[in-house]
C-alpha cells in the first residue's frame, strides 16, 4: 500500500480559499472558471499517532438545515452549471438520450388471485406505472400511476406486494430519492387508497399473511427533529400491520434491542406455513435465519441458523421443508434442504458446489431452477427436488438474468434477461416446458449494430480479469477512440451486461464503453470478494488501473481518451485511482462516492459498510483505509485529470458531505489546470427513483463534460 506523505494530513490551516482562475478551450472560445471560496476550520485530530486536519468538516452538515452549506452548493451549481452550458454537446447527448430512453422498460409480472401485476415505464415517463390484468392474456388497466404524487416527478413507486388473493396491495412511497418509504394500501377491485399509513420504513420487504389480515414490514424509530437524512439507522425492527388500525397499534414482531446495529427482514413461504426472518449485521453476506410458525397460537421464534458466519437466502418451503442457497463450505453456494418436523432437523445438500457462482434460485412447480454467473454472464439450469438435473436452458447471448421468481404452488414462473445492447425482455417459464417471451420492447436502435464483447487482462498481481467492451458494429478503432470504463468492485455485487440508455449514447457517438469485472464484486464467489475488501481494497484500485493500462495498450484507447466513472463505492473508486494514477486518466466522474473514509460510519447507513471497509477506530483498518482515502490523499503540486463530482442534497445513503468535503480541497490545493466541477441536484438521492428527465439532465451534462475532456466528437 502507498503510504501517506504526513505533510498533506496537516494542511489544517494553510489551505487556499480560492483557486487562481483557470480557462479551458471550447471551439476557439475561452471558458472563464472560478471556483467559490471555501471557509476552512481549524480542525486537526489525533489517531494512533497521526494528526488527521479536516478543514472542510463544516460540509458534513445537512445542506436541508445549514444556510451556510446550501450557500455553497448554490455557488458550486452556478459554477458548474455556466461551464457546462458552453458545451454544445450536452445538447447532442441529450438529444440522443431522449431518443434511447424511448422504450418500454418492463417489469417481472406476479400473479395473484389469477390476476397479474406488473410495471411498466414508456418513453418520455418520468416514473413507472403499476399495471394489473386478469389472466395472463387480459386487458390491462391502470392501478398506480406516480405521475400526480409531485410536481417535479420525483415521488415514484418503491416497492408493492398483492396480498394472496390479488384484492390488497401494500405499496411503498418514495420521495425525493430518499431511502425512507411511506407505505400505503390499495383496494385493487376499486383502486381506492385505504387510511392505512406507515412512515418510517426503510430497507423493508413486504410480507402478506394468511387471510389478508395484516402484513409484515421493517422500519427504524422515528428519528429526531431534523435528524432523518444524517443520524445513525439504528434499532431495526419486524411489525404487524394489522389492516384498518392505526400505525401505533401495529405489533412489534421481532427486534434485538441488545444489539441495535442488526438489520432484519421478513418474508413467507408461499404456502404460508413459515415467516422466515433474515437478519443481518452489515453488508456482508453473512445471515442469521429465525422461523416463525404463522399457525402457531403464538409468534414464538425459532432460531434456524446462529453465528453471522454465512450466506442464507430462502428459495421457498412446502409444508416443513424449507429450500436455501448458501455459501457454508461452498464459496460458490450450493442448494440445501431442511425438514423441520424432523426429531433431527438437519441440512442435506440437494445442487453442490461447481464451477459457476449461484446468482439466485427458485422453485417453479416441482423443478428447482436457478440462475449461474460464468465469467459475468448469466446461465440458467433446471434440477428436480431431489437435485437431479435436467441440463441447461438457451438464453437469447451473454447477458444477465434478472428477478427469477416462482414458487411451489405454481407451474409459472418469470425472469428477466437484457445485455448492454438489450433492453431487458420478460421471460415466462413452464416447469416442463422451455422458456418463452410474456412481453419484449419495441427497440429504439438495431441491437445488432452495437458489438459486445469480452476480454481478459492481467492486473498487477496477475490476476485475471474479465472486461466487456461495446462499440458499434464494424467501427474502425485502429486509431483508437474516447473510452468510458466503468467500474463498482465492492460488497459481493456483480457488475453484469446491462442497457443503459447514458451509456448507448456515448457507443452511438463514436466512443467505446468498458466495463471491468474487479475483485470485490460477487462475479466468482466469496473469494473474488474477498479479494478486494478489507486490507485486500487496494486490489480493487489495481484492477481498475490496469483495465485503463490495458485499453492503451491495446489501441482501443488513444492516451487522452480514457474516462472513467463509478457511482456509490464506484466513486470512492474513481476517487482513489485519480490519486494514485493522475496520469493514466483524462477525465472522471466519481457519482455519489464515499470519499472520507475515516467518518464514513458515523453517517445514516455508514455503519454497515465496516464489512467491506473495516473499522476507522482500529488501527489496522485506520492504516489502510487512510493510505487510500480520495479526501485525504488528494496531492498538492500535482496536475490532476478533468473531473466532475456528483451528489445529490436528499443522498441519505452516502451523505452529500462526502463530495462536498472532497471537491472542496480539491479545488483548494493546487492540481492543475483541468477543471475540477460538482454537480449537485436537489429533490434527489443515492439514485432510485430518480425522473426520467431528471436523468437525461444529469448525463447529457456529465458526459458532455467527458466528451469534452476526451476528445469525442458530438456532431450538432
Amino acid at each position: 500500500m502507498r503510504s501517506l506523505n504526513l505533510t498533506i494530513l496537516t494542511l489544517a490551516m494553510g489551505l487556499a480559499a480560492t483557486s487562481p482562475a483557470l480557462a479551458v478551450q471550447q471551439e476557439n472560445k475561452e471558458i472563464p472558471l472560478t471556483y467559490p471560496e471555501t471557509r476552512t476550520v481549524d480542525v486537526v485530530e489525533e489517531q494512533f499517532g497521526e494528526y488527521i486536519s479536516d478543514p472542510y468538516r463544516w460540509l458534513e452538515n445537512d445542506v436541508r438545515e445549514d444556510a451556510e452549506v446550501a450557500a455553497w452548493v448554490k455557488a458550486q451549481n452556478h459554477v458548474t452549471d455556466a461551464y457546462l452550458k458552453q458545451l454544445d454537446g450536452r445538447f447532442v447527448l441529450a438529444e440522443s438520450m431522449e431518443g434511447l430512453f424511448d422504450f418500454d422498460d418492463l417489469g417481472i409480472p406476479v400473479e395473484a388471485g389469477g390476476q397479474y401485476f406488473y410495471e411498466r415505464k414508456s418513453g418520455g415517463q418520468n416514473q413507472a406505472i403499476l399495471y394489473v390484468r386478469n389472466g395472463a392474456d387480459g386487458e390491462e388497466r391502470v392501478l398506480i400511476d406516480p405521475a400526480g404524487w409531485s410536481d417535479d416527478g420525483a415521488t415514484a413507486l418503491a416497492g408493492w406486494k398483492p396480498s394472496g388473493d390479488g384484492s390488497l396491495l401494500v405499496y411503498a412511497v418514495q420521495d425525493g430519492g430518499s431511502d425512507w418509504r411511506t407505505l400505503k394500501v390499495l383496494d385493487v377491485a376499486t383502486g381506492e387508497v385505504k387510511a392505512d399509513t406507515i412512515e418510517w420504513a426503510k430497507f423493508t420487504d413486504l410480507a402478506w399473511m394468511p387471510d389478508n389480515v395484516g402484513f409484515l414490514y421493517s422500519r427504524f424509530p422515528e428519528p429526531e427533529e431534523g435528524e432523518a437524512f444524517q443520524s445513525l439507522n439504528e434499532n431495526h425492527a419486524i411489525y404487524l400491520h394489522p389492516i384498518g388500525v392505526d400505525q401505533a397499534k401495529d405489533i412489534k414482531v421481532f427486534a434485538t434491542p441488545d444489539q441495535p446495529e442488526l438489520n432484519h427482514s421478513a418474508e413467507l413461504t408461499s404456502d404460508k406455513e413459515w415467516v422466515v426472518i433474515t437478519s443481518s449485521s452489515g453488508t456482508d453476506d453473512r445471515y442469521e435465519i429465525t422461523l416463525i410458525k404463522v399457525d402457531a397460537p403464538k409468534l414464538e421464534t425459532r432460531k434456524l441458523v446462529s453465528g453471522f458466519e454465512h450466506d442464507w437466502r430462502l428459495i421457498d418451503g412446502a409444508g416443513d421443508t424449507l429450500y436455501f442457497t448458501t455459501n457454508k463450505d461452498a464459496p460458490r453456494l450450493r442448494v440445501v434442504k431442511i425438514d423441520l418436523g424432523a426429531e433431527d432437523s438437519e441440512f442435506t445438500e440437494l445442487v453442490p458446489e461447481n464451477d459457476a457462482v449461484i446468482d439466485g434460485a427458485t422453485i417453479v412447480g416441482g423443478r428447482l431452477v436457478i440462475s449461474y454467473l460464468v465469467d459475468a454472464k448469466s446461465q440458467l439450469s433446471t434440477f428436480d427436488l431431489e437435485g437431479k438435473g435436467y441440463g441447461k436452458l438457451d438464453l437469447p447471448g451473454p447477458g444477465q438474468i434478472e428477478g427469477l421468481s416462482g414458487s411451489m404452488k405454481s407451474d409459472e414462473g418469470f425472469f428477466t434477461f437484457g445485455s448492454f445492447n438489450r433492453p431487458t425482455t420478460v421471460f415466462r417459464y413452464e416447469s416442463a416446458s422451455a422458456p418463452t417471451i410474456w412481453a419484449e420492447p419495441s427497440l429504439p436502435f438495431d441491437p445488432e449494430t452495437v458489438e459486445v464483447t469480452q476480454r481478459f487482462y492481467e492486473s498487477k498481481d496477475g490476476t485475471k480479469i474479465p472486461m466487456f467492451l461495446v462499440h458499434m458494429k464494424g467501427q474502425d478503432l485502429s486509431q483508437g477512440a474516447p473510452t468510458l470504463l466503468y467500474g463498482y468492485g465492492g460488497f459481493n455485487i456483480s457488475v453484469l451486461p446491462q442497457y443503459k440508455p447514458a451509456w448507448m449514447a456515448w457507443i452511438k457517438a463514436g466512443g467505446v464503453f468498458a466495463s471491468a469485472n474487479l475483485r470485490g464484486g460477487g462475479e466468482y464467489g466469496k473469494l473474488w470478494h474477498d479479494g478486494g475488501r478489507l486490507q485486500n481494497k487496494q486490489n480493487v484500485f489495481d484492477d481498475f488501473i490496469a483495465a485503463g493500462e490495458y485499453l492503451i495498450a491495446e489501441g482501443i484507447t488513444p492516451e487522452d481518451g480514457l474516462a472513467i466513472e463509478g457511482r456509490s463505492n464506484g466513486g470512492l473508486l474513481v476517487g482513489a485511482v485519480m490519486n494514485q494514477r493522475p496520469d493514466l486518466f483524462t477525465a472522471g466522474h466519481a457519482a455519489v462516492g464515499v470519499m472520507d473514509m475515516l467518518r464514513f460510519d458515523r453517517f445514516t447507513a455508514g455503519r454497515y459498510w465496516v464489512d467491506d471497509y473495516g473499522y476507522p477506530d482500529k488501527e489496522q483498518d485506520f492504516r489502510t483505509l487512510l493510505g487510500y482515502s480520495p479526501y485525504h490523499n488528494i496531492r498538492n503540486g500535482v496536475d490532476y485529470p478533468a473531473l466532475i463530482v456528483s451528489t445529490a442534497d436528499t443522498d441519505d445513503r452516502v451523505v452529500p458531505g462526502h463530495s462536498f468535503k472532497y471537491t472542496a480541497r480539491l479545488q483548494a490545493l493546487d492540481t492543475g489546470d483541468a477543471p475540477h466541477l460538482i454537480r449537485i441536484e436537489t429533490r434527489a438521492g443515492h439514485g432510485s427513483g430518480k425522473p426520467t428527465d431528471k436523468v437525461i439532465e444529469e448525463y447529457s451534462d456529465i458526459y458532455g463534460f467527458l466528451a469534452h475532456a476526451t476528445g469525442l466528437h458530438l456532431d450538432k
